[in-house]
């Protein structure tokens, strides 16, 4: 399980971009519901050593998190031409109560999060970049070492 710092050390192109492209603070969230079909939420991802999200407890994406860990961020495009690119990560989340980790997310945030919030961190197994060249996509692809 790789953590966004060990992400950064290994592929540092692909989290110096992925970090600005997760800057806008609109991510879309796919997790897996109950029923095995596919779901997709408005996120704010938090970087800090980790890759952090905080919702409302009784969000269906915390409970899709909390039932099968599996997910996929992708950021949101500046536009139908793919702006400054697409960036998107997948891996598996888990539901943190641990103090320093809550701690570590609140100063990494953007924002204040509501003492309510629940906290999970997100492991980074694939990266996938695409930038648009004189209108040519130029994809590239990073998997963790197994």
């Amino acid at each position: 399980m790789t953590t966004w710092a060990e992400f950064a050390h290994q592929a540092p192109e692909f989290a110096a971009f992925g970090k600005s492209r997760f800057a806008s603070e609109v991510a879309y969230l796919g997790t897996i519901r109950e029923d095995g079909g596919p779901r997709v939420h408005p996120v704010t991802p938090i970087i800090g050593e980790q890759l952090f999200l905080f919702m409302e407890p009784t969000s269906p994406k915390g409970k899709d998190l909390q039932r099968d860990p599996r997910y996929a961020l992708h950021c949101s495009v500046e536009n139908s031409g793919g702006g400054g690119g697409e960036f998107y990560v997948r891996g598996n989340a888990t539901l943190t109560i641990d103090p320093a980790m809550r701690e570590q997310a609140i100063r990494a945030s953007s924002y204040k999060p509501a003492e309510r919030y629940i906290l999970f961190v997100l492991t980074v197994e694939f990266a996938f970049m695409n930038n648009y060249v004189e209108g040519k996509s130029v994809t590239q692809r990073w998997q963790a070492s197994k």
